[in-house]
């Protein structure tokens, strides 16, 4: 009897072992985990919190303002109008400007004769001076003035400079509203909540020293 009972004692004890190893382990998550899951994605509010796609931001943005739009930063949007606005009105004047100057200054030429022409390109015999059209700062008025050559080759040289220097400034403030509103998407992705804090204490002992040194360390904790 205690040879049968042998085998059945070490089966049953064997059957109990794989039972205990097959048992699932259930994950237990506490509420103030489910809570900050919930809050990050949550406005206080309690609506869903805007999280923009940086990608979408940047395409959106090859559109002067569209990347801010979509961003929902609107208080941006008549900053990058006035200074896009203000390079292309910087360009157009001292466009007009050039071109009067240009125009002038070809005047001491011969340009009215075929190119085929020996007097083609030629100065005119016997000009030293010639009338320019000069505007104000805000292109209203222009009055006509009277000039030497070299004058007016310094002034078209002058104009054509900050002409290609506004298109040059144009360029980079359209590049940075692009790049602007790439990195403004990558911040509202952030947690800028109030569970994160940083602050400042005192430190007594310190690396490498043997004895105690005062100091501060700088504590960064997440509630």
């Amino acid at each position: 009897m205690a040879v049968l009972l042998g085998p059945l004692v070490g089966m049953s004890q064997k059957t109990a072992k794989d039972t205990v190893k097959t048992v699932p382990r259930t994950a237990v998550v506490s509420d103030s985990a489910v809570v900050a899951v919930v809050d990050s994605l949550l406005g206080k509010n309690g609506k869903k919190k805007f999280m923009p796609n940086p990608k979408i931001a940047t395409r959106l943005a090859l559109i002067p303002g569209g990347g801010q739009a979509y961003n929902r930063d609107y208080w941006k949007l008549p900053i990058i109008y006035l200074s896009i606005g203000g390079g292309v009105y910087a360009w157009n004047l001292n466009r007009l400007k050039y071109n009067d100057f240009l125009s002038a200054y070809l005047g001491f030429y011969v340009l009215n004769v075929s190119k085929q022409d020996s007097a083609y390109g030629t100065l005119r015999p016997g000009m030293t001076t010639n009338e320019v059209k000069v505007r104000n700062l805000f292109n209203t008025e222009s009055e006509i003035r009277t000039a030497t050559k070299d004058q007016i080759e310094r002034q078209k040289n002058y104009w054509r400079r900050n002409k290609n220097l506004s298109i040059i400034v144009a360029g980079l403030i359209y590049s940075l509203t692009i790049i602007e509103a790439n990195v403004a998407a990558h911040l509202k992705t952030f947690d800028l909540s109030d569970d994160l804090s940083l602050r400042v204490e005192p430190k007594i002992s310190q690396p490498l020293m043997r004895e105690p040194t005062p100091g501060l360390r700088l504590v960064f904790s997440i509630k």
